[in-house]
């Protein structure tokens, strides 16, 4: 029993006066360093103008690289053919080249697809399919390329277009 409580108090003795110290005198020294390495270094209103003069510097010659992108011009893979040309002659040559298109008539609207009549067991109706029902078989084997072969079942004759068109017109070509 005496190993025990010999054991027990070791565990609780306290650190001599040398050991704190010693770390108050790290802590000093630790901060004199800091003080040493952040002390010198210029915070006056000087050092701010010279940075903000540097960024200023490093942004005109950002704009000037810029300019000169949009305003020469220069190889961007010559291998491939890729060349940049200013932006002012690119827009001329867009506007001239659409200028010679004519733009293509539009195509019919198309009408969302409709949804499927509900099934003779359904508890959503407990009656036949509608009359328009064996209309849909035959508007589904129409052409790929017309309004009906999309799916779309108009709701009456009347508002069908009177000549098929093609659902997405393909862009004009000029000869």
């Amino acid at each position: 029993m005496a190993d025990t409580q010999s054991a027990h108090t070791i565990a609780y003795s306290r650190a001599p006066f040398s050991t704190w110290l010693g770390v108050v005198c790290l802590f000093v020294l630790f901060g004199l360093i800091v003080l040493a390495v952040i002390g010198p270094s210029p915070r006056t209103s000087d050092y701010e103008e010279t940075r903000a003069k540097k960024r200023m510097e490093k942004l005109k010659a950002l704009h000037e690289e810029t300019q000169k992108d949009l305003t020469m011009y220069a190889w961007v893979d010559k291998n491939k053919g890729v060349a940049r040309i200013p932006i002012e002659r690119a827009m001329e040559l867009t506007v001239a080249e659409l200028a010679q298109k004519k733009p293509a008539p539009a195509g019919p609207i198309a009408t969302p697809p409709a949804q499927a009549a509900p099934a003779a067991g359904s508890p959503a109706g407990g009656s036949p399919a509608p009359a328009s029902a064996p209309q849909q078989p035959a508007q589904s084997s129409a052409p790929a390329g017309s309004p009906a072969g999309q799916g779309a079942a108009s709701p009456s004759p009347a508002t069908q277009p009177s000549s098929p068109a093609p659902a997405s017109p393909a862009p004009a070509t000029t000869p």
